[in-house]
């Protein structure tokens, strides 16, 4: 009997156990339950996707009941696209050029944010050590109206500079092409991303300015879904959202797997490379509760407006918080960071 008693205690706490965990995670897929096939697109190459990219590789959605099939639709317009008509179920991609489109009444929703800030430094010649030396010197930038000419504009601002003391110059619509416009002294700085600027540091550029220290309202990569997804699978958004979460605690937990990820997307081998985008994407912009800030919606909503961008949305109708909230009420974030999940990290 005591033999008995001993099995039948051991089975109680393995039921247990399972059931804590089930109610830890109650995302997970159920024992037989089938995997729902989705695709989920990406709209451009980037270390700035490496959470979904990592996920993706290592297996993080089935998990989940997820089965994704992964598909790069260059540019915001024809991603968002391919989600209002439903081609695809998910869209992963910066949320400065989708937010406009989904303020005209394009049919798509940002549901979670894991990047939060904005990674760009200022990277010029070698004679310029400080923003104060830009006076007499050109920063370049893509396009007129683009992000990276908004950032010029409020790098001069952040340091009183006017653009009749420092000129800002159109280069092209890429960042290799702003690249190219330093190293031909056709301007003398520029904003890029990581991992570019380990590039130029190698070229002996100098990093002037870390722009995230502008401290500007800005969602760098957000998930998106669309209104049939969001009505007809609401369930399986909630998953999709955890098991971006738990990419996020990845990511930050196993380095090495994440740079691998960036390494075959990117087609980087550098290491120095890899640890610059690994730093930018997975640690100093991290936002690992992963809320849609409404104010960095309204910031990109009020300039759109003003670029003349026909607005028929207001912007809390573009985004919904709810699945990620929901992470933190059934206590998923605590089990899943083994306490309290950490705050946000500074670069040094």
């Amino acid at each position: 009997m005591s033999a008995m008693r001993y099995v039948l205690a051991l089975w109680v706490m393995v039921i247990s156990l399972v059931a804590s965990m089930a109610a830890a995670n109650p995302y997970l897929a159920k024992p037989g339950e089938a995997t729902v096939s989705l695709r989920v697109a990406t709209c451009a190459a980037s270390g700035g996707f490496v959470h979904l990219y990592t996920a993706l590789d290592n297996g993080l959605f089935d998990k989940y009941g997820i089965k994704f099939s992964h598909v790069y639709i260059r540019g915001s317009s024809l991603a968002l696209a391919a989600l209002s008509s439903d081609e695809i179920q998910f869209l992963y991609c910066a949320a400065d050029p989708t937010l406009p489109g989904l303020a005209t009444g394009i049919d798509a929703k940002l549901v979670a944010a894991p990047l939060v800030g904005l990674p760009y430094v200022l990277i010029g010649r070698k004679d310029i050590k400080r923003a104060e030396d830009l006076k007499g010197k050109s920063i370049g930038f893509t396009r007129p109206g683009s992000l990276s000419h908004r950032l010029s504009r409020a790098i001069l601002k952040k340091f009183n500079l006017t653009e009749e003391e420092v000129r800002l110059r159109p280069v092209g619509g890429s960042q290799p092409e702003q690249y190219q416009a330093l190293v031909q002294d056709i301007v003398q700085a520029t904003p890029i991303t990581p991992p570019m600027d380990v590039r130029g540091k190698k070229d002996g550029f100098h990093v002037i300015y870390h722009l995230n220290d502008l401290n500007l309202p800005f969602i760098y990569s957000a998930l998106h879904t669309n209104s049939k997804t969001l009505k007809e699978r609401p369930g399986i958004v909630q998953n999709a959202v955890a098991a971006l979460a738990e990419a996020l605690y990845f990511v930050e937990k196993n380095p090495e797997k994440a740079k691998s990820s960036i390494s075959k997307v990117m087609k980087v081998n550098d290491p120095e490379a890899l640890h610059s985008a690994y730093d930018a994407y997975a640690r100093w912009i991290i936002n690992r509760r992963m809320i849609v800030p409404g104010d960095a919606v309204a910031d990109s909503i009020q300039i759109a407006r003003e670029a003349g961008t026909n607005i028929r949305k207001k912007p809390a109708e573009l985004f919904d918080n709810s699945f990620a909230e929901n992470l933190e009420k059934s206590g998923f974030l605590k089990e899943l960071w083994g306490g309290e999940m950490p705050e946000g990290n500074k670069r040094p």
